[in-house]
């Protein structure tokens, strides 16, 4: 089933973007620094990880920014968006 798949690629990616903004936020981050982690961490990932990163962002940007100021985990900030099951 290829959409499950499809699911699946998206879910891993999801994490992988969200894991590499966490890391470039620090620990406790404010409102800026998660902004400038969502700019600086499409751009490490790469053109193809990247770009997918960016309509990510463009997306979903506040839930993700409100996700990772609260510290909750990639995976469960993908799972509240929709994109990976939780």
């Amino acid at each position: 089933d290829s959409m499950a798949s499809g699911v699946r690629i998206k879910c891993k990616l999801c994490t992988k973007v969200l894991k590499k903004i966490q890391a470039l936020a620090g620990d406790d981050p404010d409102e800026a620094a998660v902004a400038a982690a969502l700019q600086k961490g499409c751009r490490q990932l790469g053109r193809r990880v990247g770009k997918v990163c960016q309509q990510l962002v463009k997306k979903y940007k506040d839930q993700i920014a409100e996700g990772l100021q609260n510290g909750d985990m990639p995976q469960d900030i993908c799972a509240a968006l929709g994109i990976c099951q939780s």
